[in-house]
């Protein structure tokens, strides 16, 4: 039993592994995808807008601007405070690595192996759950409404 348990998470760590090996080349199509997927999303939330609340052409050129200058406000924001980010993250980053040599010099080398498998395993579960999360976030409403006579 604990071999196939071993197996079964030597190939999981390996499957890891290889998933985490992409290109510059996938991930610029990656972003180009995921750019166009947001732009036809947009487009169509703009029609069924139009439709739901039937707007004029006026109306919907108005909202597209709306939507336009706030994206751009949005995108100043996200620049401005990247800075900030880096920071935090490289602090973050040195705070693990002064975790991880103090772990070290507490645990056996057999101890420190099992406690850094484990702590790789509980991050790849926290995110295929948010993967989860995010596709839960993301499926198409229902957009009838209930039956209000039942």
């Amino acid at each position: 039993m604990k071999k196939l348990v071993l197996a079964v998470a030597f190939i999981g760590f390996g499957g890891f592994a290889m998933a985490q090996q992409t290109t510059p080349q996938d991930r610029q199509a990656k972003k180009a995808e995921m750019q166009q997927k947001f732009q036809q999303k947009e487009q169509e939330h703009m029609a069924q807008m139009q439709k739901d609340l039937n707007l004029n052409q006026a109306q919907v050129d108005k909202i597209k601007a709306l939507h336009d200058k706030r994206k751009a406000e949005m995108k100043t924001e996200f620049e401005k405070n990247k800075g900030e980010r880096q920071a935090r993250a490289e602090q973050m980053k040195a705070k693990r690595a002064q975790m991880d040599a103090e772990m070290k010099q507490i645990l056996t080398p057999q101890q420190y192996d099992k406690w850094q498998a484990d702590r790789k395993a509980k991050m790849e579960q926290r995110r295929m759950a948010m993967k989860e999360r995010g596709a839960r976030m993301h499926k198409p409403m229902n957009t009838v409404a209930p039956d209000a006579t039942k």
